[in-house]
C-alpha cells in the first residue's frame, strides 16, 4: 500500500459505514428494527391471543395497574360528577416478546401503536365522558423489555359519576370512586391487580376550589354477572368540602338578615310603614337567598343541613313580621281600652255629682240612652277594673315589676321580643353547630 493511503481508507470506511467508527462501537438503534421485525414480524406474533399465565401456565394473565393523578378539575354537586386527568399505566408479562438485549445495551423497545401487541380490555365502569390527548403527538407509549414485560402508559381525561350524600351539606365529606374492570375477559383469562408499593400517586400541588383531597384508598370490586366473573379495581378519593366559602357566602349573610329583622322591635309602634317595609324586605331577601342556594344543588328527597339553617332563618324573619302584626293589634286594643276607661270615669263622675241640677225629661232620657246602649261595655269595664285590682294585689316578682314600667301591652310585646328572639336564635345556633359538627367528625372517622 502506498504511503499516505491508510488515512484515506479509514475516512472512506467511516463515510460508507456510519455505524462503524474507529472505536469499534455499534449503533444499537439499528438493532431495534431487527429485533422488532424478529418478534413482531408476519407469522411470528398474533395480537389476538392473550399471553399465558404465570410460569407459562394456562392460568389467567396477570395485569398490574398503577395511576398518577395529574389534576382534578371540577367536582359538580348538581350533576354529581367529577373530572380528573391522569396517567394510566398497565404492566404484564408476554413471554412471546422476549428478545436479545445485546448484553444490556437494549434496555427496552418503544412502540406507539397499541394494536401491534395484545392489550387488556380494561374500561372505566363509572365513566360519563373521556378523551385521549393528541397534542402534539398522541400521549401514549408501549415499552417492551427484554424478558417479555410490557408497559403501557397513556394520558387521559375522564368525567366520572360520583353519587353524593348531601345530608350534611355544606359540612360534608364525599367519596368519589374510580372503577376499572375487564369488559370481555373473565377472571379465568384475565386478572387485574394493583401494582406493589405505591399504586396510586397524586400530584403534590393539587388545588381544588371547594374541596380538599384528604386521602385515597385502593381496593378490589370484582363483579359477577350471567356471563361470568370479571376482575375489577377501584380507588376511593375522600374529599372534604371547604367550609370557609359557605361561611362567608351563606351563613354570615343569613345571620345578618335575621338580626336586621329585629330592628323593628326598637322602632315606635306607630311607625307602621317603616316596620312593614323592613319586615317585608328582609323576608323577600331571605327567600331569594334560599332559592339561590337550592338552585346550585340537585333536588333530593331528604333534608340537608343547609335546609335546616335557611328554614329556621326564614322562620325568624317571618316571625318578626308577625310580631309587628301582633303589636299593631295590641296597640289598637290598648287604645280602645283607654277610651273605655275614660268614658267610664266620665260617666261615674257624672252619676255621683250632688250639685248637678235636675234636667228636663227630654234631657234625662237623652242622658240615659248611652247607659242603656253601652250596658255591656260598663259591665266589661267593671270586670277589667276588678282584674286590675286583683293583679295589683298579687306579690310582684322581678319580671312583673320590670314589665310594670311599660304600661301598654304592645310595648311589652316589643320588649319581650327584644330578648326572646336573640335568645332563641342563640340556642338554635348552639344546637345546630354542635349537632352537625359532631356528626361530621363521626363520619370522618
Amino acid at each position: 500500500m502506498w504511503p499516505g493511503t491508510l488515512p484515506l481508507v479509514v475516512l472512506l470506511t467511516t463515510l460508507l459505514h456510519p455505524s462503524r467508527c474507529t472505536s469499534g462501537k455499534v449503533n444499537f438503534r439499528e438493532k431495534e428494527k431487527q429485533v422488532l421485525d424478529n418478534i413482531l414480524g408476519p407469522g411470528r406474533y398474533d395480537a389476538r391471543i392473550r399471553p399465558s399465565g404465570e410460569n407459562g401456565t394456562d392460568g389467567p394473565a396477570i395485569v398490574r395497574v398503577n395511576l398518577f393523578v395529574r389534576s382534578i378539575a371540577t367536582i359538580s354537586d348538581i350533576k354529581m360528577e367529577y373530572s380528573v386527568q391522569l396517567t394510566f399505566r398497565e404492566q404484564w408479562l408476554d413471554e412471546r416478546l422476549k428478545f436479545n438485549d445485546f448484553g444490556g445495551r437494549l434496555k427496552y423497545l418503544t412502540l406507539t401503536e397499541a394494536n401491534r401487541v395484545w392489550m387488556p380490555d380494561l374500561f372505566f365502569s363509572n365513566e360519563k365522558e373521556g378523551h385521549f390527548h393528541n397534542i402534539i403527538m398522541p400521549n401514549v407509549y408501549i415499552r417492551i423489555f427484554p424478558y417479555g414485560s410490557v408497559l403501557y402508559s397513556i394520558r387521559i381525561s375522564l368525567t366520572l359519576s360520583c353519587p353524593m350524600d348531601l345530608k350534611l351539606y355544606p359540612l360534608d365529606r364525599q367519596i368519589c370512586s374510580l372503577r376499572m374492570a375487564s369488559y370481555g375477559w373473565t377472571t379465568d383469562d384475565l386478572v387485574f391487580l394493583w401494582k406493589d408499593g405505591d399504586p396510586v400517586q397524586v400530584v403534590k400541588n393539587l388545588h381544588l376550589p371547594r374541596f380538599t383531597l384528604e386521602k385515597f384508598l385502593t381496593d378490589y370490586c370484582n363483579s359477577k354477572t350471567n356471563t361470568g366473573e370479571y376482575s375489577c379495581l377501584k380507588v376511593d378519593l375522600l374529599f372534604k368540602r371547604e367550609f370557609s366559602y359557605y361561611l362567608i357566602q351563606i351563613y354570615i349573610p343569613c345571620c345578618m338578615l335575621v338580626i336586621v329583622s329585629w330592628v323593628s322591635f326598637w322602632l315606635d309602634q306607630s311607625a307602621v310603614p317603616a316596620r312593614v317595609s323592613l319586615g317585608v324586605t328582609t323576608l323577600l331577601t331571605m327567600a331569594t337567598q334560599t332559592s339561590g342556594i337550592n338552585a346550585s344543588l340537585p333536588p333530593v328527597s331528604y333534608t340537608k343541613a343547609i335546609d335546616v339553617w335557611t328554614g329556621v332563618c326564614l322562620t325568624f324573619v317571618f316571625g318578626a313580621l308577625l310580631e309587628f302584626a301582633l303589636v299593631n293589634y295590641a296597640s289598637r286594643s290598648d287604645m280602645h281600652r283607654e277610651n273605655m276607661k275614660k268614658k267610664f270615669r266620665e260617666m261615674e263622675s257624672a252619676s255621683i255629682d250632688p250639685g248637678a241640677e235636675p234636667e228636663p225629661d227630654g234631657a234625662t232620657n237623652f242622658a240615659m240612652k248611652p247607659l242603656v246602649r253601652h250596658e255591656g261595655d260598663a259591665i266589661s269595664m267593671d270586670k277589667m277594673l276588678q282584674c286590675e285590682i286583683h293583679m295589683k294585689s298579687r306579690p310582684k316578682n322581678c319580671c312583673r315589676s320590670w314589665l310594670s314600667k311599660f304600661p301598654t301591652r304592645s310595648k311589652r310585646i316589643d320588649v319581650i321580643s327584644r330578648i326572646t328572639f336573640p335568645l332563641v336564635f342563640a340556642l338554635f345556633n348552639l344546637a345546630y353547630w354542635s349537632t352537625y359538627l359532631f356528626r361530621e367528625e363521626a363520619e370522618g372517622e
